[in-house]
């Protein structure tokens, strides 16, 4: 995985395809102030945009995640026990707070 978003490579799929950014953008539902954002690195993508923009270029989803440098997951492969059980960890971890601030 890329540790920043990897601007060139994205600028070359798009090339490749004779795409601007802003159809880029338009395709993800993004503004291009946003999608400037991202291409700065200061705005990650969601896991829709992710599938979005592969779509667009042509590639493996995980390759736009991993070009973009985020731990988004990629849409459909989501391991739904690990969800549960982080859900799970969360809502404990909630429920825990909850009694302290009851204590309190």
């Amino acid at each position: 995985m890329a540790l920043f978003f990897d601007a060139e490579w994205f600028d070359a799929r798009l090339a490749e395809r004779g795409l601007p950014r802003t159809v880029l953008a338009a395709a993800a539902g993004m503004s291009p102030a946003e999608l400037a954002l991202v291409f700065k690195d200061q705005r990650e993508l969601s896991a829709a945009e992710v599938a979005v923009f592969a779509e667009l270029l042509g590639v493996e989803a995980k390759e736009v995640a991993d070009r973009a440098g985020i731990s988004t997951p990629v849409p459909g492969r989501v391991d739904p026990e690990a969800r549960i059980a982080a859900l799970e960890r969360r809502v404990a971890a909630l429920e825990e707070d909850v009694a302290r601030l009851k204590r309190s």
